[in-house]
């Protein structure tokens, strides 16, 4: 019987982080060897950080990852390590992954597949390994083969994919399966998504079952570089069956996932198949790396229970840590807020809490104190909260005592500081200085955005002021669905280093409220205090009250808002296909009102891409982003669709 320990390791790294990555990547060595495994997979760039941009072209960068490796070469002389890294041949620069093996590094394999959709821009910095070649480049001071390689270590065969390459219908596996492969690994960089990890477990569970290998998966964990965020999760697979897999959304700086293969096993089922075995001179280019190398035997794994979220937990979790990592990674002293007791700012509120409290149930008291040591925390662990959120109540001679009695509240029920400022004086004296200059008092009748906005950008000043006071960062508050039609006050609602929930609809945000008030899953509270939140109708609360002011009445409603955002930004479609679509979607509504709904969206999305040009960065959560810097790129000038809504 021919077992084999092997482990996937996920890493918390930060781009350039020398130091801090390389430490990672030992602590992780050191775990893997300490419990005696023979195999471990690192993820992909893990050596650099995936997040670089630019600075992969940079030949420093390139030089800085070799010296790393070199480090990591002598780290485990009985041990197989596949970690990955940039690395320049020729004047180009391809994503590898190096395979390490008693104290040499055996060869670097190429990615063959970049990811150039959305978030990724592999392509800008990257070159594809070509199919099939290889070639010879000195690294360490060793000259080794690099390219489409497979790796005899031992009488085991390996194979790589480096994420994308699992991705494509002709990927990797499916050609080097037939040259007798016992185990692919994959060292990947794969960002969050809702429900994305389902799709992670069918290629990884689809790869092994029909390639008839084992299957070891290493990801990413946490806020990298800002927007990404990796959700970690690596797996193991055998033969169509999950054998190991790690829980998500880890604070820890790494996790390792190690299960016991049987190669035997799997090699006799091969047998079955065995007329499809080639010899590798068959394929042209393709190499062998032999390196003699001997297994223990082992006993062998029992199968781990993996969970998949549902959305409102990913959600919970997903922003909860890269708020954490954002916090710690820029050395801010916590975050400050203008609480203005709606959905939005009440939700940002609610991800700061539910930050805290999963980096204390993980980590423990000493652990988060180790993660934050750059930070003076309170003695007492109650009192953190207080230390790292602070919340300001800005009331206008238009706000309403139900949003002040729902912000206060909720501060107070989560722990956070709490301040009431009254903002009357400021728009008083900028409205008078204006209608000074302009010659003419203001009417609510004649200048009724000029009079909401400057409620808005009053607001700003102040409350920069206290983030520099307390050296914190400054959280925006604009969602999804505000982003899409502008309905937002650049310099003011907009203020912020981070935006949290800017990738979020309205929408789903309301109903993640109301089940967080009344959650019951595992580790994460219920927040009773979000009753007073959960009944307030959305409002920006700038009109005096006689004119009822609410965000829908201005606008339309949220759930036809984000379809017609679906339908005309994700999927592309016209106006016309939108207004046919919104028409099935929704037979009760009013033919003429959801025409000038249709309207109204496509003329606010043309006109306001400069402000979602100056959103402060946010998370990326799914496909229907609308950052664009990242996901969704459109023109700041443009005909505004004139000729496309005449036609309706």
């Amino acid at each position: 019987m021919k077992t084999l320990k092997v482990s996937a390791a996920c890493l918390n790294q930060t781009p350039m982080d020398w130091g801090g990555n390389l430490r990672r990547i030992s602590g992780a060595i050191a775990e893997a060897l300490e419990d005696g495994v023979d195999v471990l997979c690192l993820p992909e760039l893990a050596i650099t950080g995936y997040g670089c941009e630019d600075m992969f072209l940079a030949p420093d960068t390139c030089l800085r990852a070799e010296q790393m490796l070199n480090d990591i070469i002598g780290l485990a002389p009985d041990m197989v390590v596949v970690v990955g890294l940039p690395w320049r041949h020729h004047n180009t620069v391809f994503n590898v992954a190096a395979v390490i093996c008693g104290g040499e590094i055996l060869g670097l394999y190429g990615k063959q597949n970049l990811a150039g959709d959305g978030v990724h821009y592999e392509p800008r910095w990257f070159s594809a390994w070509p199919v099939g070649d290889t070639a010879v480049t000195e690294i360490c001071g060793q000259e080794v083969l690099i390219g489409d390689l497979l790796f005899e270590i031992g009488d085991v065969t390996f194979g790589m994919e480096i994420c994308e390459d699992a991705w494509v219908a002709d990927r990797p596996g499916s050609q080097i399966c037939a040259y007798g492969v016992d185990v692919i690994l994959n060292p990947s960089a794969s960002h969050f998504a809702f429900g994305k990890q389902r799709i992670r477990e069918r290629f990884i569970l689809e790869g092994s079952r029909a390639f008839g290998v084992a299957y070891i998966y290493a990801n990413l964990l946490g806020n990298e570089s800002g927007r990404m965020v990796f959700d970690g999760g690596s797996m193991i697979a055998s033969c169509g069956e999950l054998i190991a897999t790690e829980k998500r959304f880890s604070f820890q700086d790494w996790t390792l996932t190690t299960a016991v293969i049987d190669v035997e096993l799997n090699q006799t089922k091969q047998v079955a198949s065995a007329s499809r075995i080639v010899d590798v001179e068959d394929h042209p280019g393709l190499v062998r790396v032999s390196h003699e190398w001997c297994f223990e035997n082992l006993v062998p794994s029992e199968q781990i229970e993996h969970k998949l979220w549902c959305k409102e937990e990913e959600f919970s979790r997903t922003v909860a840590l890269a708020l954490f990592d954002y916090m710690r990674k820029s050395y801010s002293n916590g975050f400050v807020l203008s609480l203005s007791g709606g959905a939005d700012s009440s939700a940002v509120a609610c991800l700061v809490k539910l930050a805290i409290n999963f980096a204390v149930a993980e980590l423990g008291e000493k652990g988060v104190r180790e993660k934050l040591a750059y930070l003076e925390l309170p003695k007492k662990q109650k009192d953190w909260m207080k230390s790292l959120l602070a919340c300001v109540y800005q009331a206008s001679e238009n706000s309403g005592d139900a949003t002040e009695h729902s912000a206060e509240s909720l501060a107070e029920s989560i722990g956070a500081e709490y301040q009431r400022w009254n903002i009357s004086e400021l728009v008083d004296g900028y409205s008078g200085m204006v209608s000074a200059g302009v010659g003419r008092k203001f009417t609510w009748e004649q200048d009724d955005i000029t009079l909401q906005n400057i409620q808005a950008r009053v607001r700003a000043p102040g409350i920069w002021m206290l983030t520099n006071i307390r050296n914190a960062l400054l959280l925006a508050t604009s969602n999804r669905s505000e982003a899409a039609v502008g309905y937002a006050t650049m310099d003011g609602d907009t203020c912020g280093g981070v935006s949290p929930i800017a990738g979020i609809d309205k929408a789903f945000l309301r109903h993640w409220l109301k089940w967080l008030e009344n959650s019951s899953m595992d580790g994460i509270e219920s927040i009773p205090a979000l009753s007073a939140v959960n009944a307030l109708q959305p409002t920006a609360e700038l009109r005096p009250e006689e004119y009822d002011q609410t965000d829908e009445s201005d606008l339309m409603p949220y759930p036809i808002l984000d379809a017609i955002e679906k339908a005309a930004i994700r999927d592309k479609r016209s106006p016309k296909d939108v207004l046919t679509l919104m028409t099935h979607k929704f037979p009760d509504r009013d033919a003429g009102v959801m025409k000038s709904w249709v309207i109204r969206f496509f003329k606010l999305w043309s006109r306001n891409q400069w402000k979602r040009e100056r959103y402060a960065p946010s998370f990326h959560l799914d496909d229907e982003n609308l950052d664009p810097k990242t996901w969704c790129r459109f023109p700041i000038l443009s005909g505004s669709f004139s000729k496309e809504l005449s036609e309706l």
